[in-house]
């Protein structure tokens, strides 16, 4: 009998192929690494530029420079529109709230409500089911603490739908009282 020649582990001989693979993925990793650098660099720009801007809308100028006419308006508006938004904040949100979910709407579903801070009103679209559930929620809202001058501007009726619902706008006062510091 002869004997068994078992090679279990043969011995791998590398080709073209593999030399080229190994090429590929080192020139992937270099260009990672490259990328990486550009991007930590456009990001220090991007910084740098942040810094930049904060510092003009805080005023603050660094060097003690001085902000032109254009500037100073451009400054003056930002800070009326940041003055707006806390006032708009500062509105007594959860009273609000807790008026309408106290309210009677067995009827009548809101849809939306739009409030303005700076005049201090608050528009409501709603739908109701007839008219008369209309003007029942247009006298709650009127005898409610938060709101007055409640006034209707428009209504609608569906005359499409079998049931004729009513669409409607309200305009109302939003009374802040220790809302404002």
């Amino acid at each position: 009998m002869r004997p068994l020649t078992l090679d279990f582990q043969p011995r791998r001989r590398s080709g073209p192929l593999g030399w080229g693979l190994l090429g590929l993925g080192l020139a992937v990793a270099i260009g990672c690494v490259i990328g990486q650098q550009q991007l930590d660099q456009w990001a220090a720009q991007q910084h740098t530029h942040l810094r930049h801007a904060q510092r003009q809308l805080t005023g603050d100028s660094g060097a003690g420079v001085s902000l032109t006419p254009a500037q100073l308006r451009e400054q003056e508006q930002n800070l009326a529109q940041m003055r707006q938004v806390s006032q708009q904040l500062r509105r007594p949100w959860e009273r609000l709230f807790a008026m309408l979910e106290a309210l009677q709407l067995d009827n009548v579903a809101l849809l939306t409500l739009t409030p303005d801070a700076r005049k201090g009103q608050v528009r409501i679209t709603a739908e109701a089911r007839d008219l008369d559930a209309m003007l029942d929620f247009h006298r709650q809202l009127e005898a409610s603490e938060e709101l007055s001058d409640v006034s209707l501007l428009n209504h609608e009726i569906d005359a499409k739908s079998p049931e004729h619902p009513v669409q409607f706008n309200l305009l109302a006062n939003w009374e802040i009282g220790d809302a404002h510091p």
